[in-house]
């Protein structure tokens, strides 16, 4: 599958390694309109065309799938703009910055025949798999209540100027960080949410939320609290989910740590390569969309997470909670 890259943003070198690694993909267009980031995402990599138009690119006839790794605005005419010129696409979370483009970028991709898949990497990092795996085994019993706590920056000059505009970006740090913990947190949770309620602050004299907190119910009645706080004195990235007959806590940083009839096990130690191996396992997980295989994150649930950060912001203004009908839901 010969890959077109378009964003050569910080994440963009793990894409370009994804690709390098897996035997089924080969990298063979990159595009941003820097070309100078372009040509130094893919320095090394023999054969790979640059772009500084994405239309370009996303009409080139050495491509056959993209990954849209842009602002989060251009996630939609990006990705209708592979559709319809017959690419699978890959698209970095959060999927949209309204549920409105969510839905055509389905109903685009579907028209068109090609596969479409949203990159929440928290389902891919070895951390939160093993976490999983624990949670299958089944000895912890049902998960009863999560939380999840993320540390950032969102001061002016620590990230690029993009993600200071709402027109551009959707959001602050709830949609950016959050997107991750919401995520996250469903997936473990095993539910969509039916209640979300939160708060945020503006600070450091930027026009989107530096912080956030939420609280949401879930379908299943599990309780989940999600907290994301702009330069805080210690990094923080923990999901602590809590069973019937114990606790799992698990931190990339850390790993993987489960707690039963007061004893502490670490079920999984921190890997240097384990953001890598992610962007791998997900790029590999696309290669199967492609093929026609069912995604690792459905995209119904990356709707949500969008749903459920515009539900955070409403909350936040009118300082109730707000209701999330089943209705909501599409078939995708």
């Amino acid at each position: 599958m010969r890959i077109g890259l378009i964003g050569a943003g910080a994440v963009a070198k793990y894409h370009v390694a994804a690709a390098e690694a897996l035997p089924g993909a080969r990298l063979t267009a990159v595009c941003d309109i820097d070309e100078t980031a372009a040509a130094r995402a893919v320095q090394g990599v023999d054969g790979v065309r640059i772009h500084t138009d994405y239309r370009a690119l996303v009409e080139s006839s050495d491509v056959d799938a993209v990954i849209v790794n842009t602002p989060h605005s251009l996630h939609l005419p990006m990705t209708v703009d592979a559709a319809r010129a017959g690419k699978h696409v890959l698209v970095e979370k959060p999927m949209a910055t309204s549920l409105q483009d969510c839905d055509l970028m389905v109903q685009e991709t579907r028209d068109a025949g090609v596969g479409l898949a949203i990159g929440h990497i928290q389902h891919f990092l070895p951390d939160k798999v093993m976490a999983r795996d624990v949670l299958a085994a089944g000895d912890l019993g049902d998960v009863v209540m999560i939380r999840d706590h993320r540390s950032t920056d969102y001061r002016p000059g620590r990230r690029p100027e993009w993600f200071f505009s709402r027109s551009i970006a959707g959001g602050g740090a709830l949609l950016n960080i959050g997107g991750h913990c919401l995520d996250r947190s469903l997936w473990f949770g095993g539910a969509r949410a039916v209640d979300v309620s939160a708060s945020v602050a503006q600070r450091f004299g930027v026009p989107v939320e530096t912080d956030g907190m939420i609280a949401l119910r879930l379908a299943n009645g599990v309780g989940v609290t999600i907290a994301v706080v702009s330069d805080a004195p210690t990094h923080s990235d923990s999901l602590t989910i809590v069973c019937e007959r114990g606790v799992i806590e698990t931190d990339p940083r850390v790993g993987t740590l489960v707690r039963s009839d007061g004893q502490t096990r670490r079920v999984r130690e921190p890997h240097p390569d384990d953001i890598q191996h992610a962007f791998t396992a997900q790029l590999a997980d696309f290669l199967g969309v492609i093929d026609g295989e069912a995604p690792a994150v459905p995209l119904e649930h990356a709707r949500h997470v969008v749903e459920l950060v515009l539900a955070s912001y409403e909350s936040a203004v009118v300082q109730r909670s707000q209701q999330i009908p089943m209705l909501s839901r599409v078939t995708v």
